[in-house]
């Protein structure tokens, strides 16, 4: 049986993939909580549009949008955690400060508004959560050591939240995006690293010049389309048995099954090595 959903929640949506999936559920007839920074950077205009300010490091902001919004449409059916940033640059240009910033947005910012959502869902016995990963969740690389960070822990949280609220027919969907043409690599949504790479750190001075021009040459010219993705969030949130995850663009599907080979060739090769760890007991 299709699960009908009539109202998102949906964080980071005053643009890129947040802003779209507002368009795409208003468009399909749904009630829609679009949360921002500031809800004033929330474009759309809609009698059936809820815009709230949630900064999601501030716990007590996310409590208060969840009242907000059942006052306003009695139920939350689908959460969107889309807010978040990358951290991009090498592990040692960037500080303990910049790593805290990182994970208080992309991690413990989607566990407050997540906390926040689950009683509403739980009382309904119904409700599906997605939480937009990334590829980067997967496979880290040079230049995303924070951000692939903070994408692992909710590839990990989701799995095991996937499990624990099941029983009450909640859905947790795992979404990982590949590169789209977003905002993602503007300033407004990037951060790099703090940490000035004079000495002692010169030795990654053409390293951290490598990956600054892999990142300005991809900007605006990835291959995802932000729109089509939030068409894909709304079949995903209406399906009786979405997946626990869904890679999102060709790229991502190339890079994961990659991973995935990879893994297992390992697994494979060291397999006598890992096994003989066993206690005779």
């Amino acid at each position: 049986m299709t699960f009908q959903p009539t109202t998102w929640f949906i964080t980071g949506a005053a643009r890129g993939i947040g802003a779209h999936t507002v368009q795409a559920a208003l468009a399909a007839g749904h009630n829609v909580v679009a949360t921002a920074r500031s809800r004033h950077s929330i474009a759309t205009v809609h009698d059936r549009l809820l815009a709230l300010d949630l900064d999601v490091t501030i716990e007590a902001q996310a409590h208060a949008a969840v009242q907000a919004a059942v006052a306003r449409f009695g139920r939350i059916d689908v959460l969107v955690n889309n807010a978040g940033y990358g951290q991009l640059g090498l592990f040692e240009e960037s500080t303990a400060a910049d790593a805290q910033a990182q994970f208080d947005t992309n991690v413990f910012g989607l566990f407050h508004v997540t906390r926040a959502v689950l009683p509403v869902m739980r009382q309904q016995r119904a409700g599906r959560v997605l939480n937009l990963s990334s590829i980067a969740g997967m496979r880290g690389r040079t230049g995303t050591a924070l951000y692939s960070a903070s994408k692992f822990a909710v590839e990990g949280f989701s799995e095991a939240l996937a499990q624990e609220v099941a029983a009450f027919g909640i859905f947790v969907t795992i979404v990982q995006p590949g590169a789209f043409r977003t905002d993602f690599l503007d300033g407004q949504s990037m951060r790099t690293g703090s940490q000035s790479l004079a000495a002692p750190f010169a030795d990654y001075t053409a390293q951290s010049a490598q990956v600054a021009e892999g990142l300005s040459a991809r900007n605006h010219q990835q291959p995802g389309d932000p729109a089509r993705l939030a068409a894909v969030l709304l079949q995903l949130a209406a399906h009786p048995a979405p997946p626990l995850r869904l890679a999102a663009g060709s790229d991502a599907v190339e890079i994961i099954g990659a991973k995935i080979d990879a893994l297992r060739g390992e697994l494979e090769a060291w397999r006598g090595v890992s096994v003989a760890t066993d206690g005779k007991f």
